[in-house]
């Protein structure tokens, strides 16, 4: 097959094939990203996110485990700002339960 490809091309000589064939792989290549991608991203599901707060997944915080022992899940109720975290960033060792 590729060799039938090789002789269909225009051009004598081994320069004119290989020319051609990096003209037309360039061409392909710009039709797909510019066309075809474009066209279907919006029937890919890479940006379909669901984030739930009842996240139903065992352990997470809103699906009956309060968090951390003497912590509210609600950030309102626990008294820290919007900038403040509730754990350490030195280590990521977790906090014991």
């Amino acid at each position: 097959m590729y060799a039938w490809i090789w002789r269909k091309l225009p051009f004598d000589g081994v320069f004119g094939k290989l020319l051609t064939s990096l003209v037309l792989i360039t061409g392909i290549l710009a039709l797909f990203w510019f066309v075809v991608f474009p066209w279907a991203e919006p029937l890919l599901p890479f940006d379909d996110v669901q984030v739930t707060q009842e996240g139903g997944v065992p352990g997470a915080p809103g699906a009956g485990d309060p968090g951390l022992i003497g912590q509210s899940p609600d950030p309102r109720e626990s008294g820290l700002d919007d900038h403040d975290i509730p754990y350490s960033t030195a280590t990521d060792n977790p906090l014991p339960r």
